[in-house]
């Protein structure tokens, strides 16, 4: 089944579900930005109700069980208000819907949606400087296992793409849609190497492969070049 069937079976289930309820469903991330990458890349959904209490969320399980089976991360549920009044406290989240989306059913909720730059920053910084410190744990954690500090390495790569991505448009960049033309940008634009990110990039896509000892110095470069970032956003 293709992705847009898998969409497109989606939608009738929730509009079943939900009926009248179901405002919007808005698909976005790297799918909607043609960076679809098979067995790595979720399908994004953005589903919006006029009402999202718990007899409401009740509703969709069967749809919601149906969309797992298919190795899908569930939707995420918001309410018609908070689309319009929540974005100083998800600024990351809704430039990221708002930048690259497709609307699979119902109303644009998305197109008016205008994010604060101050929350920007500060969400972003936040959010690169916790990860960092969350790496370095499970880093630890590892003890030097391969296997686990791969699946860490290949695990966390898509949240600090976005996160990179996101310090390029506070930057006054019009960011890229790929994940490797984020990290080359991010190269020029910040001076920082982007040879381990594109590294990690190409285990996703399973055209690399690193023993115990590379792994270790993959890591590293890994995190330097994270902190780097951070340090560079603390700047903008």
């Amino acid at each position: 089944m293709t992705n847009d069937q898998l969409l497109e079976h989606l939608v009738e289930h929730l509009v079943e579900a939900l009926g009248a309820n179901l405002v919007s469903v808005v698909l976005y991330g790297s799918t909607a930005a043609g960076d679809h990458q098979k067995k790595v890349s979720d399908l994004n959904v953005l589903c919006v109700l006029d009402r999202v209490g718990s007899s409401e969320l009740r509703k969709v399980n069967k749809a919601i069980r149906w969309w797992s089976k298919k190795r899908q991360s569930t939707p995420i549920f918001l309410s018609r208000e908070e689309v319009k009044n929540a974005h100083d406290a998800f600024a990351i989240e809704f430039l990221d819907i708002s930048t690259v989306y497709r609307v699979l059913h119902g109303e644009d909720v998305v197109a008016n949606i205008q994010v604060d730059p101050l929350h920007h920053r500060h969400q972003v910084e936040h959010e690169l400087r916790s990860r960092l410190l969350r790496l370095r744990e499970h880093y630890v954690a590892a003890q030097g296992d391969r296997r686990k500090l791969m699946r860490l390495l290949v695990e966390s790569l898509p949240s600090f793409a976005t996160l990179i991505r996101h310090a390029l448009i506070l930057a006054g960049n019009q960011p890229p849609a790929t994940k490797y033309e984020i990290f080359q940008q991010a190269s020029e634009q910040f001076a920082i190497s982007s040879k381990s990110f594109e590294l990690i990039l190409g285990v996703r896509q399973g055209v690399e492969r690193f023993n115990a000892r590379e792994i270790h110095s993959l890591f590293d470069d890994y995190l330097t070049q994270i902190a780097k970032t951070a340090a560079i956003v603390d700047r903008l």
